[in-house]
């Protein structure tokens, strides 16, 4: 149970800084700074791997904690009160990060795709254009 809440309170912290590292990679890319979004999309590849590793660990501790098909409702029942709650105010806060920080990637992904999209059309032409006979 220790390692699963520690889980949770460093995924916490990593999610606070990909929210970080996310923001400073939409201002990279608005600035066209191609070093630096090398750098950040390094950065942010390696703490995901580190994310998705804690990940699998409390989805197996969790399942050797409340059996196959574990959920963090059957871990919360599994503390006593005062740790229970803590532990669904960290989870829910999580749970928001997670959805801050995919709607981050949402927003570089669609700024990075129009990007690359206006620069084919730059170099090589809008074959869209309409050409009357």
């Amino acid at each position: 149970m220790t390692q699963l809440l520690q889980g949770v309170a460093d995924d916490m912290a990593a999610y606070r800084t990909l929210l970080d590292l996310l923001e400073r990679q939409f201002y990279a890319a608005i600035r066209h700074q191609q070093e630096e979004l090398g750098q950040l999309a390094a950065e942010i590849g390696a703490l995901v791997d580190t994310m998705e590793t804690r990940r699998a660990a409390r989805v197996e501790l969790a399942t050797r904690l409340t059996g196959a098909n574990p959920s963090m409702t059957q871990v919360f029942a599994l503390l006593r009160p005062e740790a229970r709650t803590r532990l669904e105010a960290d989870w829910q806060a999580l749970e928001r990060m997670v959805l801050a920080a995919k709607d981050a990637g949402k927003r570089n992904g669609e700024l990075l795709a129009e990007q690359y999209t206006i620069m084919q059309r730059v170099l090589h032409g809008d074959n869209q254009t309409y050409e009357p006979a």
